[in-house]
This record gives structure tokens, sequence and C-alpha cells, in this order.
């Protein structure tokens, strides 16, 4: 029987934040090929209370977890700013990486870490998991088939959540453009990776970002902060294939259109929708049409999501590690790669510049 692949977190909470809500039911449900064994937060005692709820071993620093040899697979999932430095130290170490996407805080930094992987000749992961999403699979295949026809243009329309006017104290990181977690980043970033698996490349884009709000009320404090975030993202231009692209990001929610992905083309038109723009973490319907025909569901078979969590976030994050897990094991390069991140920056910088 092949052991388990062992894992370690920095940055772990069992009662809040995205690993306790995605990576843990998710690794549990592959508990077959992996087992989380380890833990380093910020300080000692917080990864102590961490490792005492869910039975881990606890690493007084991220430097001792990266270097334990019941480790082999670390997984950093802190805020942005802090991903360079300790996925740094995983690299340096010779462990495989899964990082939360954004990968960097900014494009050098992918391209540094990137390159670091590359050297060390790691598995190296960014959590893109959009673009594992049994949904996302299905609609490419969707489109690879024909259902469409030549897609002739594709326009999304997303709502980010955060990134209007009120926040609480914990998300206000999110606010301030510098720690390269705004609302292009997180949500638009991880459907344009989803976009470009099922429709190809970007070709030139044109952008506009706004900002409706220059402050924030932080509900939970009564206080009101600066917000140098933009709140309406708007990008213009073209596929590699030459179909015609536009994506309108706005700040909040709306009792209107929350989400909604089009793919118009010369046979057909299909449909993905949501209740909110972060296509990575929420439940997406499909539904298409062709010819004359009525918009009806073309959802895939409910048997691929048999074994995994119901939460589509971390559904979508266990179809990452059920990839790692194949890289590891067989050399493949199956799963969201660092490379790939640093492409997907590229695009988040042009898009960044050209609004500029």
């Amino acid at each position: 029987m092949t052991s388990p692949i062992r894992v370690g977190f920095i940055g772990l909470n069992p009662d809040s934040n995205w690993a306790a809500t995605a990576h843990i039911p998710a690794l549990k449900a592959l508990s077959d090929t992996f087992e989380v064994v380890g833990v380093a937060n910020s300080t000692p005692e917080s990864g102590k209370r961490t490792a005492e709820a869910l039975g881990l071993t606890a690493y007084d620093t991220p430097a001792d977890l990266v270097v334990s040899a019941d480790i082999d697979v670390v997984v950093v999932t802190v805020k942005v700013p802090y991903h360079f430095e300790l996925v740094t130290l995983a690299l340096e170490a010779g462990k495989h990486v899964y990082c939360e996407w954004p990968l960097g805080n900014g494009l050098v930094e992918a391209q540094k870490l990137a390159a670091l992987a590359e050297e060390k000749g790691v598995v190296a992961v960014a959590g893109t998991q959009a673009r594992c999403a049994p949904e996302v699979l299905h609609l490419k295949k969707l489109i690879d088939e024909g259902f469409v026809g030549q897609v002739l243009s594709t326009s999304i329309v997303g709502t980010g959540g955060n990134w209007a006017d009120k926040t609480s104290d914990v998300y206000y990181y999110l606010f301030d453009k510098a720690n390269g977690a705004t609302m292009e980043d997180i949500p638009m970033g991880h459907t344009l990776a989803a976009v470009r698996d099922v429709l190809g490349d970007f070709g030139a884009l044109k952008a506009t970002k706004l900002r409706n709000f220059e402050t924030v009320v932080i509900t939970d404090k009564d206080e009101t902060r600066p917000k140098t975030a933009a709140d309406q993202v708007m990008v213009q231009g073209a596929l590699e294939s030459g179909a015609a692209l536009s994506v309108h990001y706005r700040g909040g929610t709306t009792k209107g259109t929350n989400f909604l992905w089009e793919i118009n083309g010369t046979e057909g038109v299909i449909q993905v929708t949501a209740g909110l723009g972060h296509a990575q973490m929420v439940q997406l319907t499909i539904t298409g049409a062709r010819g004359d025909d009525d918009l009806t569901e073309q959802m895939p078979d409910a048997a691929v999501n048999e074994g995994l969590p119901e939460f589509p976030g971390a559904r979508n994050v266990a179809g990452v590690y059920q990839r790692m897990a194949e890289d590891i094991r067989t050399g493949s390069r199956s799963a969201p790669s660092f490379a790939d991140a640093v492409r997907l920056h590229e695009v988040l910088e042009a898009i960044d510049q050209d609004a500029s």
C-alpha cells in the first residue's frame, strides 16, 4: 500500500478562514492519499491551539515545519503579503508546495517563486481551483465538442462581495491595493484562470479601474479607513482566437446579476451563472442552447462529485489536490502550477498597467 502524502499547514485556524473551510474538508475526503500531520502559525501559541483542536503536531515556527522530515507538502494559506517569504522557505527546504492564489504580491514575486520551484524540481501548485471545478471541466468539454460552434464572443459580469464601502476588520487588508489581494487579483483572477482553460489565451486587452468609494466602513470597529483598491474593474479586448472579450467586476453584491459568464458562438450559446463572482468557490450552473432550442441545463454528471465535499470551494480544492498527488507520484504536471500562476499574473499586470 502506498504511504499517504504528509501535509503541513502554515496558516490554519480550526474555527475560521479558507484553510479550515476548504482545505481540511478536501483533504479529509482524500484521506487515502493525504494525511494532515502538522501546523505552524504566526505564533507558537496559535499553532498549539490548532494542533490540539485537530490532533496535529505543532511547530513553533514555519522554519521548523518546512525542515521536518515528517512533512512532504507545505500548504501556505496566509495573507498574500506573506506568501513570498514562506513559500521561499518551503522551496529552499526541498518541499512540494501548495500556495493559495495569488501566488505573489505582484508579478515579480511570482516569477521569482516559479524560478525557484523549477530549480528545486518540486511540485509547486498555485490554488487557482476554479480550473478544477467539475462545472468548468464540463464547460471546456462542451466548447471542445463544438456545442456553440465557433466562439464569437464571451462576456462576464461578476461581483466581488467585498471591495465596496463596508467590510470587517479581518478583511480590511483586501482594500489596500499594496497588499496584492484586490478584486481583480482574487475573484477576477480566479475566473480568468478558468476562462483561459476553456477558451484559450488572451490577446490584447484594454482596461479601466474606478473607485466609487474612497473610504470603507469597518463594521465591527465603528471606524472609517482609507480605501485604495478599485471597486469597478472593466476589461475589453480579444482572445487569441479572435473572439471578443468583455469583463466587468463590481464591488459588493447586488440583487441583480452577481455572476454571469456567457459564451456566444455560430451554433449556440452557453451561460454560466452563480450567486457571487468568485467562480473558485461558488456553485456554478451551466445552461445552453443550440439553434432555435430553449436554454436547458448542461451540468456534469452528479457522479463526478461522489465522495467529495458538498461545499463547492472545498470540492474544487480537492480536485487540485488530486492532481497534485498524481504529479508527486508519477512526475506528471497536471495541477495548476507556479508557471501557470506567472502567466495569470502577467495578464493581471497588463490590465493594471493599461488602467493606470
